[in-house]
Parts: C-alpha cells; sequence; structure tokens
C-alpha cells in the first residue's frame, strides 16, 4: 500500500472518450484496492471538440479532484502522463495495464474484475430514455480517427446478415444505410450510457463504445485494424475481439499520414474479397454469446 497525502496526475488520462474511461478505471481500482490513498487530483486541460470528455471526468469526483492543469498542485507526489500515446509501451501491454504501471501499481496485484470498467456503471446516475425501439443491435462504424472506421459496404453487409438471421433493427451511430434506425445525437456522456445500456450487443470499431459496452455487460464484436486487440479488450468476457492487420501501415498508428495509408486500412476489411466471409464467422460468435443466459 502507498500512503500519500497528495497526489497530482498531469492530464489525467489523455483527452479521448476511451483512454479516460480506461484511466479513471485505473484509479477507481488503486483506490479501492488502497494501492492509492489520500487527496488525488487530476490536473486536466479538456479539449474543447470533445465536451463529453470533461462530463465523464466529473462522473469520477468521487474518487478524484478535477483541476485545470495550471491550477494543479505540484505539492507531494506529481505524476506526469502527458503524451502518454507516443510512448512505445502504449502500443504493447493492456491499456488498463500501462495506466496502472503509470501510477506506480505493479498490474498483478489488482484482480481481473477490477479491470472492468465497473466505475463508470456505478457513478453515471439514472440513464435517460431515448426512444428507441426495444432489443436493437447498435452498430458504431465511426472510430475516433478515419484510420480506423468501418467501410459503408462492410456497414451494409452487416445490417443484411443480421436481418438474414432474424435480428432486427439495427441502430446506427453513422450515416443510415438501409435497413437501420438512425441514432439519436447525443450530447451527455449519460445519454451515450444510455445508448449503450439499452442495446441487446453492439458491434463497434470505435474502442470508447467498446469500454462502454463492458461496463454494461452488453455482448460486443470489437472490430480492430491499426491495434491489436489484446491490448484493449483482454479483460472483456463478453467481447467478440476481432483483428483485420493491416500490413502496409506500422502497428498501432494514430494518425493517417496520407491517403495512401486510409486506403491500405480500408482495404483490411476485405482480406477475402467482397464475400466478407468472415464478417459471418464473427457474427455468429457475437450471437452465440448473445443467445448465453445471463449475457
Amino acid at each position: 500500500m502507498q500512503e500519500s497525502r497528495l497526489t497530482t496526475i498531469l492530464n489525467g488520462f489523455g483527452i479521448s472518450l476511451g483512454d479516460g474511461i480506461i484511466g479513471l478505471q485505473a484509479l477507481a481500482a488503486a483506490r479501492e484496492t488502497g494501492a492509492l490513498t489520500g487527496r488525488v487530483v487530476l490536473g486536466r486541460t479538456e479539449p474543447p471538440a470533445k465536451p463529453l470528455v470533461p462530463q465523464l471526468y466529473r462522473l469520477a469526483d468521487e474518487f478524484a479532484e478535477v483541476l485545470p492543469m495550471a491550477e494543479a498542485p505540484r505539492a507531494g507526489r506529481v505524476i506526469d502522463i502527458r503524451d502518454f500515446a507516443f510512448d512505445p509501451r502504449f502500443a504493447c501491454v493492456s491499456m488498463i495495464d500501462f495506466f496502472l504501471a503509470r501510477l506506480e501499481i505493479k498490474p498483478e496485484t489488482i484482480p481481473a474484475a477490477l479491470k472492468r470498467n465497473r466505475w463508470l456503471r456505478g457513478c453515471a446516475g439514472a440513464l435517460p430514455p431515448l426512444g428507441l425501439p426495444p432489443d436493437y443491435f447498435l452498430l458504431c462504424p465511426a472510430a475516433s480517427i478515419a484510420l480506423r472506421d468501418m467501410p459503408e459496404p462492410v456497414q451494409a453487409a452487416i445490417v443484411s446478415r443480421l436481418t438474414a438471421r432474424g435480428w432486427a433493427p439495427v441502430v446506427t451511430q453513422g450515416a443510415a444505410v438501409p435497413g437501420t434506425v438512425q441514432a439519436p445525437a447525443v450530447r451527455t456522456i449519460q445519454a451515450l450510457c444510455a445508448l449503450v445500456a439499452g442495446a441487446s450487443a453492439v458491434i463497434s470499431t470505435d474502442t470508447a463504445m467498446v469500454h462502454l459496452a463492458d461496463a454494461f455487460d452488453r455482448p460486443c464484436l470489437a472490430l480492430f485494424t491499426t491495434h491489436r486487440p489484446e491490448w484493449r479488450v483482454r479483460d472483456y468476457p463478453l467481447c467478440t475481439p476481432l483483428h483485420l492487420p493491416v500490413p502496409a501501415l506500422p502497428e498501432s498508428i494514430e494518425f493517417p499520414r496520407s491517403a495512401a495509408d486510409l486506403q491500405a486500412a480500408r482495404a483490411a476489411w476485405f482480406p477475402e474479397g467482397a464475400d466478407l466471409t468472415w464478417l459471418d464467422r464473427a457474427l455468429d460468435q457475437l450471437l452465440d454469446i448473445r443467445a448465453t443466459p445471463g449475457a
């Protein structure tokens, strides 16, 4: 157990929603196990283009105090997690283990159950009704960077295959394709949680939605191109991960360097040609999990 009267974490856990969900779970686990005690301050510079991120951090006020970066105290212990996305270790370990290590906690001392996103489920509070049809599949085809976006033909193939199997409706966060219901615009973190919690299953290339699916115990098919899935979903028992590697690109690349990078990433979705036979196998695995009692 580490005793400290004050710990300041500079940057918190990045500026993306997915990184914040995982980093705050690491912090919640550290608090719950007593590995981190005393006052904890997160020094933040919030991204104005991502309003859900500061809302997420406000939910964590039970175990941390959020202050603007300039006001965060530098007395006591200071943990600087700025620019962690460029740390080579970030690309080759489970994300929550990376954040635990940066908090100076040995990841193996934290139980696997505390590496799931339970803090968010407990702190989100009452979720608003969204007026969507019951038992929908939630399709999340747009990621935080264009390199990971799901091509429209793949979206259409998912919808047609689910319909052929008798599963509907499909609610999409992307541009509506035939056979889908458009998801409402969400302006609060609670509404985003409600969108996931109300689904019977989630299919996503956006890792933030995959983390939310775990938080609310929703079966999920997580599709990865540029990143290896074991470093993002290792601890999620209801998640079916599928890696569609992009040989022409560096592994874990975060930003496209050219139009050629985007073309290479798109091609990864069609490793077996236009018939997308890999998709049938992946959907069958997801539907098997969905049909399992308790899932």
